[in-house]
């Protein structure tokens, strides 16, 4: 065989391992919002201490409509729903009537939600599993369902498909039923917020409140220290947040008893559960592998852009690497 051949081939190899390793470790992840409402959501995003901000802080979703947003690797932070939202044409500032941020913009600037409001919590890993969960520690304002699509592990689909606004118990309802608050908003008790005393996951436990939400919602954090069946991984998924999946999607989310090992968790200072990120909780439970169909449909069908591009990368590597393989062969 040629030596300059054989040399050429060696380093071709060594850069396609190289790029391998440098394009599994940059992916980051694909945040697709969809609005299944039948009316307007306000979507706000919140990134975590140390982390980047993602393109938009808030924006308005039309009912049918969707964005995507391009996260790095080692993002964490959360997305939620505003309603009921009105911003002055002309200066632009306003109000909405649930998760408000208290910007007086559309775009919530580094503000998180007021309570109550649905939660979707991230954390993006760089090479390794991401964890996620859907949490009603800080109450309940919409629908929402997180599904997790090309990636590897467990990637179960998460969320709150029922309308709890609907049987939110009257101490805990807002207004004429546009949202529910947490037991801990409503009645600022340690027993309920799991602090004081109870700022442990031996002393704090579920309450009637909690276990209305948790009954609902099997999947979704309904307290604190609701670990087990909360928190969910995958790696190097792309991820689609829903506002008010179907009605069928309902259906199957009510009949289905999730199942997990034990996590821990550290609450926050209000009670939240992010997962796996400073100055937030870590989730370390770890789920049996179940195809996402048997709780939860995919809501957007067809390959995401990342896929699309981990496929068509990965395959023009193996095509070069074949074509110097057979070289090597024939010049032996």
């Amino acid at each position: 065989m040629d030596l300059n051949f054989t040399q050429s081939s060696s380093i071709f190899m060594m850069i396609i391992l190289i790029l391998l390793l440098i394009f599994k470790g940059t992916s980051g992840a694909t945040f697709t919002l969809i609005n299944k409402c039948g009316h307007t959501v306000w979507p706000g995003i919140l990134s975590n201490a140390g982390s980047n901000k993602l393109a938009s802080t808030g924006f308005e979703l039309p009912s049918g409509g969707s964005r995507t947003f391009q996260a790095p690797p080692n993002w964490s932070g959360r997305f939620w729903g505003r309603t009921g939202c009105t911003f002055d044409p002309t200066t632009g500032q306003g109000s909405c009537a649930t998760g408000d941020c208290s910007s007086n913009q559309v775009e919530c600037n580094g503000a998180g939600a007021n309570p109550p409001a649905t939660l979707a919590e991230f954390t993006v890993a760089s090479g390794n599993q991401d964890f996620y969960d859907v949490s009603l520690v800080d109450g309940y304002n919409l629908p929402m369902v997180v599904d997790a699509s090309g990636g590897s592990g467990a990637c179960l689909s998460t969320g709150c498909v029922a309308d709890l606004n609907q049987q939110c118990p009257s101490e805990l309802r807002v207004g004429n039923g546009q949202a529910c608050k947490s037991a801990c908003e409503a009645f600022s008790k340690p027993e309920y917020c799991c602090s004081g005393a109870y700022a442990s996951p031996a002393a704090c436990k579920p309450t009637v409140y909690s276990e209305i939400f948790k009954s609902a919602c099997p999947r979704s954090y309904s307290y604190a220290y609701d670990d087990p069946t909360s928190t969910f991984t995958c790696a190097g998924a792309d991820y689609t947040i829903t506002f008010c999946p179907s009605s069928t999607s309902q259906k199957s989310a009510r009949d289905t008893t999730p199942t997990s090992s034990t996590s821990t968790t550290t609450s926050t200072a209000n009670g939240s559960a992010a997962v796996g990120s400073a100055g937030s909780t870590t989730g370390t439970g770890e789920f049996p592998f179940v195809d996402n169909s048997s709780w939860l449909p995919n809501f957007v069908t067809g390959d995401s852009s990342k896929t699309i591009f981990s496929s068509a990368f990965h395959a023009t590597l193996t095509i070069s690497t074949t074509l110097f393989l057979s070289l090597s062969f024939i010049y032996s």
